[in-house]
């Protein structure tokens, strides 16, 4: 059965682990007949470094003094394209990586940057076949096997997002972000055990993890257990992990729980909660649709 009702869903698309602004300028490495001089290695590896710390503010200081300073070194679009990719601005990080896809030495990188910023357009169609070939360059690429799984679970197609969420995992040194994306296809197919042990490795390394512990919470909802699933909540909290439980309750055919729920996450939001409100509705079609009455048509 598919659900017309939504849970507030916690799953981190392709690209979580970037999380910061970058300088995005027009007419960067193009329009001169001059080449521009090359970055410094020294200054590359900085940035880069900067990236891999999550040191965001640095690694785009740095980025922008390295343009300052004239270079067009394409390594510097490179890694423009992933600060602009971490700070929403998808189509310009997807045009910093296509102006470098054609070179040796970024290809595979460029390529992964183009998918999992295509991915975040909605521009999935697009994106795989991109994506695809940066694995093929680069079976470390471990961002491009992510984005290959989400891509994969929106498609249902499960058994390829278990191949990708594998070469993701061994590529990133299980990374959470691979793990809460993993555990989440798994919760999609059921496999509730599974899925609650990636949600918790994924807290065990990144405690802070909003969106591990919101779907563990769903997951132990969908195990039956909504004291459990709902306990210890935020304030500021509390109204999305009530109807994400009310939800896994409609899911498992408990109707009367499930309304309670869903109007404890009304009550508990204060003003109009459309998800909630939909999946309360969603509930009594269910119900009267159980009982052998026909729904309304105007309710759904």
């Amino acid at each position: 059965m598919r659900w017309k009702a939504a849970a507030v869903l916690f799953v981190l698309a392709a690209n979580g682990a970037l999380l910061s602004a970058g300088p995005a300028q027009a007419g960067w490495f193009g329009g001169s007949t001059t080449p521009a001089p090359a970055a410094d290695d020294g200054i590359v590896r900085q940035i880069q470094q900067a990236l891999d710390d999550q040191r965001f503010v640095d690694a785009g200081s740095l980025l922008d003094r390295a343009l300052i300073s004239g270079s067009s070194d394409p390594r510097l679009a490179l890694l423009a394209g992933e600060l602009n990719l971490s700070k929403g601005r998808y189509d310009i990080a997807l045009a910093s990586f296509k102006r470098i896809d054609t070179q040796p030495d970024l290809r595979a990188r460029a390529l992964e940057g183009e998918g999992v910023a295509m991915s975040l357009l909605g521009r999935t169609d697009d994106a795989l076949p991109v994506l695809e070939t940066a694995v093929s360059l680069n079976s470390n690429a471990w961002r491009a096997w992510n984005t290959l799984g989400v891509i994969y679970d929106r498609r249902h197609d499960w058994s390829k997002a278990d191949a990708a969420y594998d070469h993701a995992m061994a590529a990133s040194n299980a990374a959470p972000l691979v793990l809460n994306n993993r555990g989440f296809s798994r919760l999609s197919q059921n496999r509730l055990d599974e899925a609650a042990a990636d949600f918790v490795a994924a807290l065990q390394k990144k405690p802070d993890f909003s969106s591990a512990r919101n779907n563990l919470r769903l997951t132990i909802a969908m195990k039956g257990d909504y004291t459990r699933a709902t306990e210890g909540a935020s304030a500021a909290d509390r109204p999305s992990i009530l109807n994400n439980a009310g939800f896994a309750a409609m899911a498992r055919g408990d109707y009367s729980t499930a309304k309670n729920l869903l109007g404890q996450a009304i009550q508990a939001k204060g003003e109009y909660y459309s998800v909630a409100a939909a999946n309360l509705e969603t509930v009594h079609g269910l119900e009267l649709g159980a009982s052998g009455t026909v729904p309304n048509a105007s309710a759904h």
